[in-house]
């Protein structure tokens, strides 16, 4: 007789009609700042590995080691954001060598962060609706990008779902093709 699996439970399942947060999807690269849980330590993460200001993508790493002790108040735990400007993608005509940190979490970042840090610009927040992702992808289509007004080639949104804590993206140009297939 074989032995007995391990049993695992059938996730329960988010409603779909609560709140979402639609955000400003910044084309730059996924970056994130990790901090210890006695706030001492401090890393810079790009989307897939460590790095270093030896190892840099786009000069994070190098930034957030030259912004240490500010970002170090983000308190302990994983920061996640979009390093973006001047040099990274669309570069939103940033001057030269102009980059910044727009942090994801909308629910926990205003006004009281770190001076060195920006936030994703929400769009809209409120109950699910089509007609408001709708509004918003239209809005940055014609007013351009929200943390660079006049800026007229922003990418998209990001619709993070509060209650299945999961997000989802709706670019302006070749949303319906695969993004290897978009460029």
């Amino acid at each position: 007789m074989s032995e007995m699996p391990e049993f695992v439970e059938f996730p329960k399942m988010a409603r779909f009609s609560r709140e979402i947060i639609v955000t400003e999807k910044i084309d730059g690269t996924n970056a994130q700042v990790w901090i210890s849980d006695d706030g001492t330590e401090i890393r810079a993460g790009s989307r897939s590995r460590w790095i270093t200001p030896e190892a840099d993508n786009f000069g994070f790493a190098r930034w957030v080691h030259e912004n240490r002790d500010e970002l170090l108040t983000l308190g302990p735990g994983r920061h996640f954001g979009e390093w973006w400007g001047a040099g990274i993608q669309r570069g939103y005509g940033l001057g030269k060598g102009e980059k910044r940190f727009s942090l994801f979490n909308v629910s926990r970042w205003g006004d009281d962060r770190p001076a060195c840090c920006y936030v994703v610009p929400v769009l809209y927040r409120g109950l699910f609706s089509e007609p408001s992702i709708e509004a918003s992808l239209l809005e940055l289509k014609g007013g351009g990008s929200a943390p660079r007004r006049g800026f007229m080639k922003p990418e998209g949104v990001v619709i993070f779902h509060v209650a299945a804590n999961v997000g989802f993206k709706r670019t302006i140009e070749k949303d319906d093709q695969p993004k290897s297939l978009a460029k």
